[in-house]
């Protein structure tokens, strides 16, 4: 199991800092989300041979690997020309994987077009929702050719305002696939938006799951219809936090258990970005706590 660290809090750094303050905080492993230098939200890789040689450089002088790296790519985008610039960065971002000497890229199923052009999914049709998985599809029929021939393992989470953001359909979508290289990722800040019984679900996703992410959130779906006040009322906006253990709902016994008991032997990252103010010690926190909870449930 590879215990891992994400750290946007810590993206202020530069890319050659970032392995030396991993391994300040207690990790060996870095899950390397987008940030400008690197890999850009939506935007073509800022990647350059002397950039790959440097940042190498910093990992092997910090004794620290890169787990993963997270591309965030318009790739179920229903606009065509979105569709195909998104797929040309993924491409990139598969050749920068391999020049780093890492097996592992995880994504999110994606929220389709453009803010602009109307890319928010929580309160569209089903034509459109329908319009972003077709777009998705057509990206996968490159890609999947493409990360199996470089060896490259794909792991998909669906997010809240994705076009596809509960466990199901999401675990039979990867399963459809059909490949070996593409799996699921099970974030846990996502709980509420997955489903209920979290004991349940993970054993729902044995045969796919390769990655989680861990933070706490609570649940939006509490039964005081005050739980959260939002304007305008009725709105459908989503609703999750990304906290430490403990400061949410998240039943992390039933978490950490269950995935021992299914035998999960993947990534497995902390993704905290509530606290900037204090994300040495957040991150220094859920190392221990991650370590915790593994010696308890994995023997």
């Amino acid at each position: 199991m590879k215990i891992a660290l994400d750290p946007f809090m810590h993206r202020d750094l530069s890319l050659e800092a970032l392995p030396s303050k991993v391994a300040e905080l207690g990790y060996d492993w870095i899950e390397l989300s987008p940030r400008a230098d690197f890999l850009e939200w939506f935007k073509a890789p800022r990647v350059f041979p002397e950039r790959v040689k440097s940042f190498k450089k910093a990992l092997s002088d910090a004794n620290v690997g890169v787990a993963s790296l997270l591309p965030m790519y318009r790739w179920a985008s229903p606009d065509e020309a979105e569709r195909q610039a998104a797929v040309r960065h993924w491409k990139r971002a598969i050749e920068i994987c391999v020049e780093l000497g890492v097996d592992t890229m995880n994504s999110e199923f994606g929220r389709g077009t453009h803010p602009d052009k109307g890319g928010c999914y929580c309160c569209h049709t089903g034509s459109q929702i329908e319009s972003a998985e077709d777009a998705w599809w057509r990206s996968m029929e490159e890609l999947v050719p493409l990360v199996e021939r470089e060896g490259i393992n794909l792991h998909i989470e669906p997010h809240p305002e994705d076009w596809c953001e509960t466990l199901q359909p999401a675990l039979d979508i990867i399963r459809t696939v059909n490949s070996k290289n593409v799996k699921f990722l099970y974030c846990a800040p996502h709980t509420y938006y997955f489903g209920d019984d979290t004991k349940e679900m993970l054993r729902a996703s044995k045969d796919v799951i390769a990655h989680v992410h861990v933070a706490d959130t609570f649940n939006h779906k509490a039964s005081s219809g005050l739980r959260y006040i939002l304007n305008p009322p009725g709105t459908n906006a989503r609703i999750h936090q990304h906290l430490d253990i403990g400061q949410g709902e998240v039943p992390w016994d039933d978490f950490f258990g269950t995935l021992a008991e299914i035998g999960f032997d993947g990534i497995m990252t902390a993704c905290v970005f509530a606290w900037e103010d204090r994300k040495d010690a957040s991150g220094t926190f859920m190392r221990s706590e991650i370590q915790r909870y593994v010696d308890k449930y994995f023997k």
